[in-house]
């Protein structure tokens, strides 16, 4: 099912899909390749019924280094109605983690960069190698982190997404996690193992109610604080009402794992 891509690779183990970005002779920059590659496998795994978690991470020594600098040439010769509809096929890249409600997980195993930093910002959770390195480094080029700075700004606040856009600096995963961005640092070798880790914890709760949960989030985010309390407020219902919650309530009793339905 997974086979016919190029730029990435999925492997589902214990009901985590491993999506890694397969392209380390260019450090898995995000070539328009890989992007509608992501965009095509990343829904069709949030649908998947055996899946309840999908880990992101690279080949080679880096997660993503950001966008494919050598389109940006072929950029420039376009006119502004090719660039919109272009933009128009890969910004939703960047839409997917308030749009799924499968957990994204990032296992950053080196240097995530510009849109590579972005994807970090956008996933659920993330956990870094010691080894790997942040920034927005588009300004070095003369670029603008356009469309990845409001998962930035959700992320790590305000001062210090304009700190990291305007200086461009590169820093160090334990700098990373002290300003949100990741929650772990781990030993290189230890990363995927903690990773799935994680990602396998999280996949044997109730499907229904991790879903719910990233439903809660996402959709009340914009909303006024009534019309969260409403809104949650309906989906208590639908949790109350859930055959996972009857089976929760009665695998507690009769001190057992829960065989989860997902309804």
């Amino acid at each position: 099912m997974f086979d016919r891509f190029e730029e990435i690779s999925i492997e589902v183990r214990d009901k985590v899909a491993i999506v890694t970005l397969n392209h380390p002779e260019m450090r898995n920059a995000l070539t328009s390749r890989l992007v509608r590659e992501l965009l095509t496998a990343i829904p069709e795994l949030d649908v998947e019924e055996g899946i309840h978690a999908i880990m992101l991470t690279g080949s080679g020594s880096a997660f993503c280094s950001g966008g494919d600098i050598g389109e940006f040439s072929e950029i420039m010769k376009k006119s502004a109605p090719e660039l919109y509809q272009e933009a128009r096929l890969s910004t939703p890249l960047f839409e997917l983690g308030a749009r799924v409600r499968t957990p994204l997980i990032a296992a950053v195993n080196g240097s995530a960069l510009g849109g590579g930093c972005g994807l970090v910002a956008m996933c659920h959770l993330a956990i870094a190698s010691e080894r790997a390195k942040f920034g927005l480094t588009e300004l070095k080029l003369g670029l603008v982190p356009f469309v990845i700075l409001p998962w930035i700004r959700r992320v790590v606040g305000e001062k210090n997404a304009l700190r990291m856009m305007l200086s461009a600096d590169v820093f160090s995963a334990q700098e990373a996690k002290d300003l949100g961005l990741v929650y772990a640092v781990v030993a290189h070798d230890e990363l995927l193992p903690s990773a799935h880790k994680l990602a396998s914890k999280i996949a044997s709760y109730s499907p229904l109610a991790v879903r719910m949960s990233l439903d809660s989030f996402y959709t009340t985010e914009n909303l006024a604080f009534h019309e969260s309390l409403e809104y949650l407020s309906s989906l208590r219902i639908i949790s109350f009402l859930s055959e996972d919650l009857r089976e929760g309530a009665t695998s507690f009793l009769e001190k057992r794992k829960p065989e989860w339905k997902g309804r």
